[in-house]
């Protein structure tokens, strides 16, 4: 039996070594054995405890008034007209609104929403693509695509003409 004679110092390096091939080893087990990571099913566009305090729309803007809603701004000419009952609607809409995963669409933005989450420093940014088939909703904060019905979108965008 041959005996491995080694310095301390070859030692220390054989045990970083090995030590890092076993993290390898593990961290690929475990995105082997995870199996796809991508959700599946319709996925909120908000994390679930998100408190909205406000919600801006180009030349609009919805904030949180104590309990309330404040509309600051008015819709483009030739949108539809908001009530100011229909704003806790509207902002309940982005609060539970479940969307499919999608994919990403070759077409111009047609509507751009910026919400403003309590607790989250910077604000969440989503934008409106439509193709000729469907609507696709751009989550910037996640990176990611949802697909939306015309229902959805016209549910969440202020500006969208039925």
């Amino acid at each position: 039996m041959a005996v491995i004679k080694l310095s301390r110092k070859a030692w220390n390096n054989l045990l970083i070594f090995s030590m890092l091939i076993m993290i390898f080893v593990f961290n690929g087990l475990h995105h082997k054995l995870g199996g796809n990571s991508e959700p599946e099913g319709p996925q909120p566009l908000l994390p679930e405890p998100s408190y909205i305090l406000a919600l801006e729309y180009p030349g609009v803007r919805i904030e949180r008034i104590g309990s309330g809603w404040r509309l600051q701004g008015m819709p483009e000419a030739g949108s539809e007209q908001v009530d100011v009952a229909e704003l806790a609607t509207r902002v309940q809409a982005w609060q539970s609104m479940q969307a499919e995963i999608g994919a990403q669409i070759n077409a111009e933005p047609l509507l751009v929403a910026t919400l403003s989450l309590a607790g989250e420093t910077q604000p969440w940014v989503f934008v409106l693509y439509k193709d000729a088939q469907q609507y696709q909703l751009f989550d910037k904060h996640q990176q990611r695509w949802l697909r939306l019905t015309q229902a959805q979108a016209q549910q969440l965008f202020l500006q969208l003409e039925g």
